[in-house]
């Protein structure tokens, strides 16, 4: 009894047409399969497999709580895989024998001719399927005519694994179904993430156009089902160094269509291969990391407010200083996502790419959110910075210190008295607009060239084909063949590739800049000390209401408003020594300085300030344009005097001292010292003064561009089109930067803005 093999064959396939369901309530063929199934335990089993009655094929693992996580997790596969080696090691050798529905065995067949892919392509991209490691992604509509005639007959499939033992003999291993359209107890057990409730199967198909035959087996049926969606995955063993990987599983799930019109109707399909592996601890790491270094970050942004506090003059904790408090903590944050995603994206990319027995795999586009979200944190954290420090730059105070005195005097008529008297000869403005103009070019100067920067990413991206670093493949080449398949992106290898190529092209930029074009060809910001110098001009900056730089500009040769001869003159008089040093203090050189000013100072500066920029107040004040121009002159010579005087130490209730820096300072970029009675004047020799143009805040500048870059890649998964926005972007806020700053320029120094060009 029971030992027809093909009729218990052909009743194992009418179980699986039927979705290998089970009821204790109905008894169709699958209930009729489990009663021969319990009632043939004195038959044995075959190949040591305690599911696989003689004589009966193999359909079910069991419907024992947990036992899906034991056949899925319990056994490692015993093949070591590899992303170079043999092929053997690299590829994955799927074999499946198939039977009619009548249940007669056909053949034996290799997956690799694309057996399980209903959508045609090239023999070479339907086999990259099974080449280990690439995640592989097919889907398109198929018309129900092209499936009627292609299956006119549904075959059945178990799927195996071939490996080869230790004695070199080929071995099989049973590959588990998760069949996602099984119901258990007329519950779809299959569809829940909890493994210990599946039920796992062996048999399946991939088109039926026979059980929804009705009356006569040679016309259309009414219905059919198609495997609408096939899932291949491979899950890596934690902590393996050598490419282990648990039991493959085949995850299935059909689709019933009513057959209308096979001309005009259509289904979509896809088949995909999956791998994974338990990311939870790579998860924990970076939480604790996170964790670490934001507490790292709220101690440095105490740190910042703090100095912020002392350069204010304040000592009153405030609203204000919350804010600016959670101003400095937004901006260290973004730095700390920023350095996690990177060296997560770097992590991946270089050892998943670089491995050869293999020990990683990608994180699931799942698995991918976290690291997202962090991006966009980064990114919104730091445009927070980015605006805040646009705005800090476009309200400095700012004046220009003319030191030249009159040469001689000049015979002038009074206006309504009729009679000449002599005056002090007029100080020529131009100068002060030459370095007025010259403060307006550098102040969106940056250490690269943004332009270049765009283009030479945009190169090494497209053109060279760093972007197939990208491809969620075990290749490392730069270059894919126009037959080849081409794999899915990877948002955490496309954010690692551009990131790390941003900062590296970036980082050779700025060494280029700074060891051989501003030493050998031009360096902006220097010269603009030299030209303060030689225009007798010196500059007084602001940043904070009792903090900012001073530059140095006074003339050594006592005045600069003079002809070409004088100036060579006075040139080479300088070149040979033979005048005094440039330097604020005597026999010095130092000409930068950083200014923390005492209370009573700024007071004083505010005073003549307000009076300078009155012409800005309410129309009713001023009597006439006229008067309000002669008032606006005699404002700025009044600033003019008092800020020279100040520096020539006349006013001894606002006197300074120059000192150096303690180490710990300039680490913390604060000060230790409160200027209570004496300004302070710190020498300088890194022109930080550049801190309040874009030159000085070059690596938050470079940040914000790289995490822009990246938002946008990561949602238009388009490099160039990511090139594109971010220049636009750069050219925009340089556009604003320029345009509110020249209008700040002009305000705070009268110097006419038509004068700005």
């Amino acid at each position: 009894l029971y030992s027809n093999l093909t009729a218990c064959q052909a009743l194992g396939n009418m179980c699986v047409m039927n979705m290998n369901s089970l009821s204790s309530s109905s008894t169709d063929a699958c209930g009729l399969f489990q009663y021969i199934y319990v009632n043939t335990a004195r038959l044995g089993i075959v190949h040591s497999i305690a599911f696989w009655r003689h004589n009966l094929p193999w359909l079910y693992y069991g419907d024992q709580p947990g036992l899906a996580s034991q056949v899925l997790e319990a056994n490692h596969f015993p093949t070591i895989f590899s992303f170079k080696g043999t092929d053997k090691d690299v590829k994955l050798q799927f074999i499946a024998a198939s039977f009619d529905a009548a249940g007669n065995f056909l053949k034996w067949q290799n997956l690799e001719g694309g057996i399980l892919q209903l959508c045609p392509d090239t023999q070479t991209k339907l086999s990259a399927a099974y080449a280990f490691g690439t995640t592989y992604q097919q889907s398109c509509k198929i018309s129900v005519s092209k499936i009627l005639l292609d299956f006119a007959n549904p075959i059945f499939y178990d799927l195996f694994l071939e490996y080869n033992g230790d004695n070199g003999q080929q071995y099989l291993w049973a590959v588990p179904v998760l069949n996602l359209n099984l119901q258990y107890s007329e519950m779809f057990v299959n569809q829940g993430s909890n493994m210990n409730n599946w039920l796992l199967t062996r048999r399946f198909f991939l088109v039926d156009t026979l059980s929804g035959k009705e009356n006569d087996l040679g016309k259309l049926p009414r219905v059919i089902r198609i495997a609408s969606k096939i899932t291949i995955s491979i899950r890596l063993v934690s902590h393996t160094q050598r490419g282990t990987i648990y039991p493959p599983l085949l995850t299935i799930a059909y689709t019933d269509v009513l057959v209308q019109n096979p001309e005009t109707q259509s289904v979509m399909v896809s088949f995909s291969v999956s791998y994974e592996m338990n990311q939870s601890e790579a998860q924990i790491q970076t939480d604790i990391t996170l964790g670490v270094l934001g507490g790292l970050a709220v101690l440095w942004s105490l740190l910042k407010t703090a100095g912020w506090k002392r350069r204010t003059g304040s000592s009153i904790i405030d609203l204000q200083t919350v804010l600016k408090f959670l101003l400095f903590y937004a901006g260290d944050l973004a730095n700390v996502f920023f350095v996690i995603t990177v060296g997560t994206g770097i992590y991946w990319l270089v050892f998943f790419k670089a491995q050869q027995f293999v020990s990683v795999l990608l994180p699931l586009p799942s698995q991918e959110e976290d690291f997202v979200t962090y991006v966009a944190c980064a990114f919104s954290l730091k445009a927070l910075q980015f605006l805040q420090l646009l705005v800090s730059q476009l309200a400095i105070d700012i004046f220009f210190i003319d030191w030249e005195r009159p040469k001689g005097k000049v015979l002038k008529a009074v206006e309504g008295e009729g009679v000449i008297k002599s005056a002090a000869a007029p100080v020529s403005i131009w100068r002060t607009y030459f370095i007025a103009n010259e403060w307006n070019e550098i102040q969106t100067v940056r250490k690269i060239n943004p332009l270049f920067q765009v283009l030479a990413v945009l190169f090494f991206l497209e053109v060279v084909g760093f972007s197939n670093l990208a491809l969620m493949d075990s290749s490392s080449s730069l270059t894919r063949g126009s037959e080849s398949y081409i794999a899915p992106w990877s948002r955490v290898l496309r954010f690692g590739v551009s990131a790390a190529l941003w900062l590296a092209i970036a980082f050779l930029q700025i060494i280029f800049f700074s060891v051989f074009y501003e030493r050998f060809v031009e360096d902006k910001i220097s010269q603009f000390v030299d030209l303060c110098c030689m225009s007798n001009i010196s500059v007084f900056l602001l940043s904070h209401s009792c903090f900012g730089y001073y530059i140095h500009g006074r003339s050594v040769h006592g005045h600069a408003d003079t002809n070409m001869e004088e100036m060579n003159i006075n040139l080479k008089r300088e070149a040979e020594n033979l005048c005094s040093q440039r330097g604020l203090l005597p026999n010095t050189d130092g000409q930068t300085f950083q200014i923390s000013i005492s209370r009573k100072m700024r007071l004083h500066y505010d005073r003549i300030h307000e009076t300078l920029t009155r012409k800005r107040g309410p129309a009713r004040l001023l009597d006439s344009s006229a008067n309000t121009f002669e008032q606006s002159t005699r404002a700025y010579n009044t600033m003019n005097k008092f800020l020279s005087s100040f520096i020539d130490h006349v006013h001894k209730e606002m006197d300074y001292i120059v000192k150096d820096k303690l180490l710990l300072e300039r680490i913390l970029g604060m000060e230790f010292m409160e200027p209570i009675e004496k300004s302070i004047f710190y020498n300088d020799e890194g022109h930080s003064f550049s801190d309040v143009l874009y030159y000085g805040n070059e690596t938050t500048l470079l940040i914000f561009d790289v995490l822009f870059f990246s938002i946008v890649d990561l949602a238009s998964q388009s490099f160039v089109l990511a090139a594109i926005l971010t220049y636009l972007q750069q050219e925009i806020f340089r556009f604003i930067r320029n345009t509110l700053g020249q209008k700040n320029l002009a305000s705070k120094t009268l110097v006419d803005e038509r004068f700005l060009i």
